[in-house]
């Protein structure tokens, strides 16, 4: 699965790049749960909370397409080390943002960190793709996802522990420690990117399927003129506008639509996780929802490990039109309020999320040829979804609750639905497994 055409085996490769992904779950992980801090030391509104998301997601939107057109230009490698540096510098500005303590400070850092992330998912997800054989493409992507699925879970868990950490007095101290795991990252990447220096980190051409590569008189080279790479476009902005709504309300979620906590359960492991209010009833805090954002993302990472078993042997495409109409229908169980079973949803659209993004990304650029780099920076750049609707999800958050929110992501996994279940006939392939174009495997 790990041997190129040409006989290489780039396993080292793989689990080097696999690193990179692992790094920006951990810096989502924690973007997921700093609305909520947000909201209460600046006193915003859920909608207004929401401009972290914006200030993330504007990052990717922006920076794509010059990813992209360095990947073209200095190849995988020079990409890769390039986003490591700009996150170096987003991870180390919030050590003056914390002393200037404004909020626009704070989604300045936000931006600049994902702005550099989104060199390295530009570069990273199709150049997993091709470190083998193209028939297992899905299957490697989905791996090395996961490895984004561990890194989520412990970004909530360091997010919880600094921005809603409370001195002896029971004080928050969330402002003061907010800078403490952005430093930690960029120590991180600058020794990532001194490791990408030094290692062996080939260029690799896709297979061109649709002859995009051709210099032959009437061969189209415009990717926009195929259906599939238009279409994942569009998937890939409903299903990460859904994703970022979901993850970023869910302490909003925990600590207000779940029911009251019984008092058996306020004692040994789980007792950290609650609070009583002033009803004198027993609900989620706000670390505690932090904490339970990890098993979230356990859900997740699940999802990964079993959807890369799964896409070995079923059609790529068919999986993410079930997996979303499935979210389609915990979302609705969602929004309908149902009490417990409610709150189990929440963690069940976390396990089908999880192979949606690197199979909407893998089927978008299949058989692209060298086109495939502008591609993806096309796919990264449609991540800006995840800054627009979560404010929408916001506002109705604010106005009929965080349960009613819910239909907001119900609506983008129908399109995802959609677009998985019209894939084979948009990309006129059938019978696809993995990514190989081709009834027999």
């Amino acid at each position: 699965m790990f041997v190129t055409a040409d006989g290489r085996n780039v396993l080292f490769t793989f689990v080097l790049v696999s690193s990179l992904f692992l790094l920006w779950g951990f810096c989502n992980g924690m973007i997921d749960v700093m609305d909520k801090h947000f909201q209460q030391e600046l006193h915003l509104t859920l909608a207004q909370s929401a401009w972290v998301q914006f200030a993330h997601y504007l990052g990717y939107f922006l920076m794509a397409l010059p990813a992209g057109w360095l990947a073209t230009r200095l190849g995988y490698k020079g990409g890769i080390i390039a986003g490591l540096l700009m996150v170096a510098v987003g991870g180390f500005w919030f050590i003056p943002a914390t002393k200037i303590a404004a909020f626009w400070a704070f989604l300045l850092g936000v931006c600049v960190i994902a702005a550099g992330l989104t060199f390295l998912e530009t570069i990273a997800n199709p150049y997993t793709t091709v470190l083998g054989p193209e028939k297992y493409a899905a299957t490697r992507i989905n791996l090395a996802q996961s490895c984004n699925g561990i890194g989520w879970i412990f970004g909530p868990i360091a997010g919880g522990m600094f921005f809603y950490g409370k001195d002896a007095a029971g004080n928050s101290t969330g402002s003061q420690t907010l800078w403490i795991p952005y430093a930690a990252v960029g120590v991180v990447v600058l020794v990532l990117a001194v490791v990408f220096y030094f290692a062996s980190v080939p260029d690799i051409k896709t297979e061109d399927d649709y002859h995009l590569d051709d210099s032959t008189p009437g061969c189209s080279h415009s990717i926009w003129k195929h259906p599939h790479f238009v279409l994942a476009v569009a998937a890939q902005f409903f299903y990460v506008a859904a994703q970022a709504g979901i993850f970023s309300f869910f302490i909003n979620y925990m600590t207000s639509q779940v029911p009251a906590i019984p008092d058996a359960w306020g004692s040994g492991l789980l007792k950290g996780l609650f609070e009583v209010r002033e009803s004198g009833e027993r609900h989620i805090s706000d670390q505690g929802a932090a904490t339970l954002a990890s098993v979230g993302f356990i859900c997740f990472l699940a999802g990964r490990f079993t959807g890369a078993g799964i896409l070995r042997k079923f059609a790529a495409h068919k999986v993410l039109g079930l997996y979303g109409v499935l979210n389609v229908l915990v979302c609705l169980l969602v929004f309908l309020k149902l009490g417990w079973l409610s709150v189990g949803c929440v963690f069940l659209s976390y396990f089908f999320m999880s192979v949606m993004f690197p199979t909407i990304f893998a089927l978008g650029i299949h058989g692209l040829g060298l086109r495939a780099k502008k591609a993806s920076a096309f796919i990264v750049m449609a991540i800006m979804g995840g800054a627009i609707l979560p404010k929408l999800m916001g506002a109705v958050g604010d106005h009929y609750g965080m349960s009613r929110a819910f239909i907001v992501p119900l609506a983008c996994f129908g399109f995802v639905a959609f677009y998985g279940y019209s894939w084979s006939k948009l990309s006129r392939s059938e019978g696809v497994r993995g990514l190989k174009a081709s009834g027999g495997h």
